[in-house]
């Protein structure tokens, strides 16, 4: 019996194991609490809100990403190489980020409740993109979506796994918003603006990688490809 759902699970798996290391939720947790603050209705909310948005977006990539960059004729370096620079502009702008910056605002204004509008704004981005769901796990999941068979029954399958693969990779990803304020209360105040600047600097870091692995994957492409 383990035998026979071994591949199964496996299957299952292989997508927040491959997307969770890309996404890194924890990296974004200050950039979270910054823009929610402690109000714990609205942290709830717009956890929950963001998971909804990165299961779409993973879901979205992995079966029906590689049609769409086809239909548009859009290539995958292409697609580091914009998302990239979307990344590395949000890393530079949380480092040279001042007291009366909106994410800063947001912080200091703890017990105002946003609106729903601003809410689903927030929502999407920069928090589920680029920030969580950016170029680098679009492509990833857009790869690992090119795997799945063609036919019709074998791609059922295939896409209801990966489906439960991308619950469960927004299902890590709501815990780790839901608490993040926890853990980075016992970091205190010194040690939150720390690691957010932290974070920050690994944001623009990731920002260029991404940008220069598609500058490098484009110039290995042969014109006319």
């Amino acid at each position: 019996m383990l035998d026979e759902l071994f591949p199964l699970i496996k299957a299952v798996l292989v997508v927040p194991l491959t997307l969770l290391p890309i996404i890194n939720p924890p990296s974004v947790a200050p950039v979270f609490v910054a823009t929610v603050g402690n109000d714990r209705a609205v942290v709830t909310s717009l956890a929950r809100q963001v998971a909804i948005n990165a299961f779409f977006v993973v879901a979205g990539s992995l079966l029906i990403g590689s049609y769409v960059l086809d239909f548009f004729g859009i290539s995958l370096p292409i697609v580091r190489i914009g998302g990239g620079l979307l990344v590395a502009s949000a890393g530079w702008r949380m480092l040279h980020s001042r007291e009366d910056d909106e994410v800063r605002s947001a912080a200091v204004l703890q017990t105002t409740a946003l609106s729903n509008e601003a809410l689903q704004r927030k929502s999407f981005y920069p928090l589920t993109f680029p920030l969580m769901t950016g170029p680098g796990t679009i492509a990833a999941a857009i790869a690992l979506g090119a795997q799945i068979p063609g036919s019709p029954i074998l791609y059922l399958a295939h896409a209801t796994t990966a489906v439960v693969g991308a619950a469960l990779t927004a299902g890590v990803i709501y815990l780790s918003n839901r608490h993040a304020g926890a853990m980075l209360g016992r970091l205190g105040p010194l040690g939150t603006l720390v690691m957010m600047r932290l974070a920050a600097f690994i944001l623009l870091c990731m920002g260029l990688d991404i940008l220069w692995t598609g500058w490098l994957e484009l110039n290995a492409v042969p014109r006319g490809n």
